[in-house]
């Protein structure tokens, strides 16, 4: 068992993993110092006949650790050590440290199904929970890490009120399965169910799915934005009027001016082709 362990928040992870590798003794521990290390290294532990590979970190070492695993047949396992938990908490896993190792010595295996998103270049990308096109994108953009280490969720209520005022809600197409073009404010294409930690914004998802989630944001601009902030942690993002949710398993986005967050981290701009990874993913769960 190999754990790929992201250092940034310092002397409280370092504790935090120190208790899980105590219930892990067999684990033998790397640690990533720059954007697309924990790929790397997980790729290298597949190649070296890993069975597990553990990722230690947020959602979005999270997700480079399984860009790691895909399609050589390891499995992954979470210990969230996160600001926002999104995947752990859609798995059911616990949130302490000895929980989650524990979840992982007991060796119960699910599925996932991962999304890609190709951008025109033939970027590829590959996310666990969710791609959000738009404004909550411009926040993931902008926020720095050294205040998201501080202030934790705090941090992106302060980025989305410095940049609200100015951002440009640069108009977005996007077309499912296919179909016709169509236009609207902003855009998630989800994996499960929560957004931004515990909060539900896309009921009919589930963990594991195929295909995607969407959360259709039809009008933009500042008051629509900041109603959809409040409603948010109630649980009503749902019920709002200019929110619409739909089931696709091919999604394609354009749009000029635009960015894209992938599980809370930067991801490459449109135009993208969202569809699942050519292979399913086995995740350790409760």
């Amino acid at each position: 068992m190999w754990i790929v362990f992201n250092p940034t928040a310092g002397a409280a992870r370092r504790r935090r993993l120190e208790r899980a590798v105590a219930l892990l003794p067999s684990a033998r521990i790397l640690e990533t110092c720059a954007p697309g290390d924990a790929t790397r290294l997980a790729a290298r532990a597949v190649a070296e006949g890993a069975r597990v590979v553990v990722a230690a970190g947020g959602d979005g070492t999270i997700a480079e650790v399984a860009a790691g695993l895909a399609g050589g047949g390891a499995a992954l396992g979470i210990l969230p050590f996160g600001t926002a938990n999104v995947l752990a908490r859609e798995l059911g896993l616990p949130l302490g440290a000895e929980g989650a190792a524990r979840v992982i010595a007991a060796g119960r295996r699910g599925v996932l199904h991962p999304g890609l998103a190709r951008d025109a270049a033939g970027r590829e990308r590959l996310f666990l929970q969710m791609l959000g096109v738009g404004f909550d994108a411009a926040v993931v953009h902008g926020l720095r890490p050294g205040l998201k280490r501080r202030l934790g969720p705090l941090a992106y209520v302060l980025e989305t009120l410095r940049l609200l005022p100015g951002h440009r809600f640069a108009p977005l197409r996007f077309r499912a399965d296919r179909g016709p073009w169509e236009e609207c404010a902003a855009l998630l294409a989800m994996k499960g169910r929560l957004y931004a930690g515990p909060f539900r914004v896309a009921p009919a998802a589930r963990a594991g799915m195929e295909g995607f989630a969407l959360v259709i944001q039809r009008r933009g601009g500042p008051g629509p934005t900041l109603l959809a902030g409040a409603a948010l942690p109630l649980g009503l993002i749902p019920c709002l009027p200019f929110i619409e949710q739909r089931i696709c398993r091919v999604l394609e986005i354009e749009g000029a001016g635009l960015l894209a967050q992938a599980d809370g981290d930067a991801a490459p701009a449109p135009p993208l082709r969202l569809s699942d990874a050519p292979a399913p993913l086995a995740v350790m769960i409760p």
